[in-house]
């Protein structure tokens, strides 16, 4: 999902920048924006493709609220480039799933935000999934792993690779791969029982 041609030099000037920024330098921040905003929007633009036709979240507004969450934070300590998209994968999450639920709670009990979790898991499914019984999966993945909750996050909502999953998670690549089996099973056999797919 990330444009893979980004050289080792911009690749370590994000995370230079992102290492100033967490050294209290706030000059860090704006100049990492020209950078880092191409590829939020990318993967806003990316999960807002799959939201059901009619959805009113454009990608301008759901990366600028991203941004705004990832400025607002207090003492932000970034290690790398991999976990800030991390943390932004989480955000997005939220936004998302609190949007769909505004829109369910205007509608009292219309249909939901339907996500095609079988395109982004590669699980074959007979029916779209709704937004918020995948993050209700995933809520209920953390608690039984939350690194593998941690690989489903970083993977499906930013499309970070195998390796900087293990960079950020700190672990093997084969790991993350294997959790990211592992989860995808789990998710959907939870979601087929919860929703009975």
């Amino acid at each position: 999902m990330f444009a893979r041609g980004k050289s080792v030099e911009q690749r370590s000037g994000v995370a230079s920048l992102l290492r100033q920024w967490s050294e209290g330098d706030p000059s860090a921040r704006e100049r990492l924006v020209p950078i880092v905003y191409p590829e939020l929007r990318r993967l806003a633009h990316y999960h807002l493709r799959r939201e059901r036709s009619g959805h009113t979240l454009q990608t301008t507004a759901l990366v600028h609220e991203v941004y705004l969450r990832l400025c607002g934070q207090d003492d932000p300590r970034w290690e790398d480039r991999a976990h800030f998209f991390a943390v932004a994968a989480r955000m997005m999450r939220r936004i998302l799933v609190d949007y769909a639920r505004r829109h369910d709670a205007e509608k009292r009990g219309g249909e939901g935000v339907h996500v095609g979790l079988d395109e982004a898991l590669t699980i074959p499914v007979k029916q779209p999934l709704d937004l918020m019984a995948l993050d209700g999966a995933l809520e209920q993945l953390a608690a039984f792993d939350a690194r593998k909750c941690q690989v489903v996050e970083m993977r499906f909502f930013v499309g970070l690779s195998a390796k900087e999953i293990a960079l950020a998670l700190k672990t093997s690549e084969a790991t993350v791969r294997r959790d990211w089996v592992i989860a995808k099973a789990w998710l959907f056999r939870h979601l087929e029982q919860s929703t009975g797919l």
